[in-house]
This record gives C-alpha cells, sequence and structure tokens, in this order.
C-alpha cells in the first residue's frame, strides 16, 4: 500500500499529500510508543514509496521494507512472505494494507516473523473524521473493526486512536489538491471547509506475540480506555 490511505492518481499529488497528512508526526510518535521501534529490527510489510520507511529509520529503526510484487494477489503475497526468515523483527508493520484483514490467513503468517515479545502493528483509519466522506464505501467497514465485539479486538488486539490532521497552506490549496485527488467527493468536502485543515483519525491495531483475548481492550490517544459508545460508533 502507498504510505497514505488512498490510492492517488499520480505520484506527483500522492507527493502533494504527504506533504500534507499528519505534519506533527503523530503517527510515528504512536508507533514509536507503542513499539518502541527505535533502536529495533522493524519489518515494513507491504511497503509503499519509502516515506513511511524514511520516517521509521529516522526515529531510530533498522528497518526492512518489503513491497508485495501485487498487493492484490494475497497468494502471491503469501508466497513472497514465506521467502523471509523467521524471527527477525521485533516489530512487524503493515500501514494501510489490504492484506491486513481480520482473520486473514496472511496476517497469522505474519506473525511468524516476530521474536518472541515482539508486536505486531497495523494501521487502518478509525472512519470517524472530517474525510470520511471521501471514501464512504469503506466507512461501514473500518468502524465495525474498532467495535469492542469486532473481528480486530475480539482477536486480541488493541486499537490506539491517533487524532491526526490535513493540515493545508491555505483553503484555497485544500480545494485544489482535494478536487485533483478525490473528484467530486473532494470538491464537495472542500466548500465546508472554515478553515485550512481536516480531522483525520488513524487507528493502529498491535498485539503482542504473547497476547492473550483476555487482555484485548481499547485505548485512545492518552492510553485511556474507550467509553464503549465511542468505540462501538
Amino acid at each position: 500500500m502507498p504510505d497514505l490511505s488512498a490510492d492517488l492518481p499520480t505520484t506527483e499529488l500522492e507527493e502533494a499529500f504527504l506533504g500534507v497528512v499528519d505534519v506533527e508526526g503523530k503517527l510515528l510518535a504512536a508507533l514509536e510508543g507503542l513499539g518502541p521501534v527505535s533502536g529495533r529490527d522493524v519489518v515494513l510489510l507491504d511497503a509503499g514509496r519509502g516515506y513511511l520507511e524514511r520516517g521509521l529509520t529516522e526515529c531510530g529503526a533498522r528497518v526492512t521494507a518489503v513491497a508485495f510484487a501485487d498487493r492484490r494477489d494475497p497468494d502471491r503475497a503469501m508466497a513472497e512472505l514465506a521467502e523471509l526468515p523467521a524471527a527477525v523483527a521485533d516489530v512487524v508493520l503493515l500501514p494501510w494494507s489490504e492484506l491486513a484483514m481480520p482473520d486473514s490467513t496472511f496476517l497469522a503468517a505474519t506473525e511468524r516473523l516476530l521474536r518472541p515479545g515482539g508486536r505486531l502493528m497495523l494501521v487502518h483509519d478509525y472512519g470517524r473524521d472530517d474525510v470520511w466522506s471521501l471514501w464512504p464505501e469503506r466507512r461501514d467497514r473500518l468502524v465495525l473493526w474498532s467495535q469492542r465485539r469486532g473481528p480486530f479486538l475480539a482477536a486480541g488486539f488493541r486499537v490506539r486512536v491517533i487524532h491526526c490532521w490535513w493540515t493545508f497552506e491555505s483553503v484555497e490549496q485544500a480545494q485544489e489538491l482535494l478536487r485533483a485527488g478525490f473528484g467530486e467527493a473532494g470538491a464537495a468536502l472542500s466548500t465546508l471547509m472554515k478553515r485550512p485543515r481536516l480531522e483525520y483519525q488513524v487507528a493502529i491495531y498491535h498485539r503482542a506475540a504473547t497476547d492473550s483475548l483476555a487482555q484485548s481492550r481499547t485505548e485512545d490517544a492518552t492510553g485511556a480506555p474507550l467509553d464503549a459508545a465511542v468505540a462501538a460508533g
């Protein structure tokens, strides 16, 4: 998957949005807090063009980035995953990957890469923010995933919700980029903007190699349990 949650039509647009999304670096800070990643071996699966890889390296991680030949072919990705040695990672990270689905054979196979006590972390959108209208067909699935009885939490994952922003130079820049990147949905969203930023929430599902189902719980960005109504959407 690219270093963003959306496939954008051109490399130039992807670069433009990389300069807008989470300029505060909250995602990297959260990955460090949950891992940590600094000074540790991190396997980044389904890697993008190198933006997240560089960020992790700057945090002090020793990163092995794996970009699958065809992320739309789970069987091929599984074969490529099988070629990686076992127990090489303190952290395995999949950002916005369609391969990181609940209960998938691929996801289960990634844990082979972890050392004892290592941590598996999946990054997905949370689905409750200003930008969800750009991909409404995905929102129901994203909200379901984060519920207390959803497939991730029921499988022993915890979820940390990161409150980020898309921060533009101006409303005019936002209008231009949103229309270019997302067509009419982007244009419609930009007409609602009163300031040059949009709320964006990211969910990090994480599980230690030794976590049991009984340890499953939901956290917000401060580490406190989320209110049940919020977790349920």
